[in-house]
């Protein structure tokens, strides 16, 4: 019988995995909330960048969505985040990022308010498909005054516009942030994580 048999026969529980464990050097801790519209692929871009195994309250899709859920442009998804999608990255040996992605259907956004609770800032994932859905997402986080950056992700379908045309669509001011990225890879979805960073530590840093 091996260890791991063993264990679970004396009714022992095995412990965290050693990729779990967070890092001894970690001084700092930061929430950082993904959001953004139904299917812009916040759960991709958490599952992608998060170095510990993401949690995920994904559930299948199913007929009582029909006619409530706006799924233009994401015919073919079949499952929806319903409460929330976490993970966690060190950026430096120090600081240490948690990320909750919320769900992007506006029956769920009453669970907006919990998920910000604490929070640092955001990251808004948009999908060029369907740029309308990011109007009220914005607005809502411009209200809370919660600093953010946008990130465009990239659909192969998509249509391509300039950063400076999508930033005039969006009507966002000249000092957010706003870049390319593909939220299936975990470099770019780093560096969107980075920019968001920068920017908040320019906010924090006092201007002559």
């Amino acid at each position: 019988m091996d260890s791991r048999s063993s264990d679970t026969m004396s009714g022992r529980i095995a412990g965290p995995r050693t990729e779990d464990v967070l890092p001894t050097t970690a001084t700092a801790a930061v929430k950082i909330v993904i959001v953004g519209g139904f299917g812009v692929g916040k759960t991709t871009m958490v599952g992608s960048v998060s170095e510990i195994r993401p949690l995920t309250t994904e559930e299948t899709m199913t007929q009582a969505g029909v006619g409530v859920d706006d799924n233009r442009g994401v015919e073919n998804k079949t499952a929806t985040t319903v409460a929330m999608d976490f993970g966690r990255i060190s950026i430096t040996e120090e600081l240490v990022l948690y990320l909750f992605g919320t769900p992007g259907q506006e029956r769920f956004w009453f669970l907006w308010n919990g998920l910000f609770e604490g929070a640092l800032g955001a990251v808004v994932l948009v999908d060029t498909r369907r740029l309308e859905v990011s109007f009220d997402v914005i607005g809502r986080l411009e209200e809370g005054g919660v600093p953010f950056v946008v990130a465009v992700n990239t659909f192969p379908d998509g249509p391509r516009h300039p950063i400076e045309e999508l930033r005039a669509a969006l009507d966002l001011p000249a000092e957010v942030p706003m870049v390319d990225c593909d939220a299936r890879q975990r470099t770019s979805s780093r560096d969107v994580l980075m920019t968001l960073i920068r920017y908040l530590h320019s906010l924090a840093v006092p201007h002559p």
